[in-house]
């Protein structure tokens, strides 16, 4: 008896162990260069053309599930902001969107330091800021997203990666939006 109930524990010690090292969660953060691009947008009928991007932040969770040796899946939950600056003759404005994004990526280790992510993204807006009270901006956005990952150590990483719209990001303008990003993350 005393050796089933051994065997058991020990059966079932191992089991959490390498269920643990399976999954992992962590948290993310760091700072997004972000632009669009299309046609020009009108407002209060001022033609406008976007002149710049703009530099924003993310953050949010992250979990790593390992399916095989080289492989895991990443499904992220990410606050990020993107937009751009706008401009015509005589003005200028920001558009910033506050987005939730959730991408889940495909991650190939390309060895033991170096991943290779790339997966779609479903966004939704939160909020829309900018100088002018226009909220023409639509609720989701759907992206493909590709980029590479560091492995500092076995619990910290480094993350650059491109965002590429592939909705509109406007009711009214034919507007796409587009995001690098730059990160840094620990997993538990």
């Amino acid at each position: 008896m005393k050796k089933t109930i051994l065997i058991a524990s020990l059966l079932l010690g191992v089991s959490t162990i390498t269920h643990a090292q399976l999954v992992k969660f962590g948290v993310k953060a760091g700072v997004n260069f972000a632009n669009q691009s299309g046609t020009d947008i009108t407002v209060a009928s001022k033609n406008y053309s976007i002149e710049e991007g703009i530099t924003s932040y993310h953050a949010g969770v992250v979990a790593e599930i390992k399916l095989l040796e080289n492989f895991a899946i990443q499904p992220e939950l990410i606050y990020s902001t993107q937009g751009a600056t706008y401009k015509n003759a005589a003005e200028e404005f920001k558009n910033e969107l506050g987005y939730v994004s959730i991408p889940v990526l495909a991650k190939f280790s390309l060895n033991k330091s170096l991943t290779l992510d790339l997966g779609p993204q479903a966004s939704f807006l939160l909020s829309e800021r900018n100088n002018f009270d226009y909220k023409e901006s639509k609720t989701f956005e759907f992206a493909v997203v590709g980029g590479l990952g560091f492995n500092i150590t076995e619990n910290l990483f480094l993350q650059a990666r491109y965002g590429l719209g592939l909705t509109e990001a406007s009711k009214n303008a034919e507007i796409k939006n587009s995001n690098f990003q730059i990160s840094a993350g620990f997993l538990f």
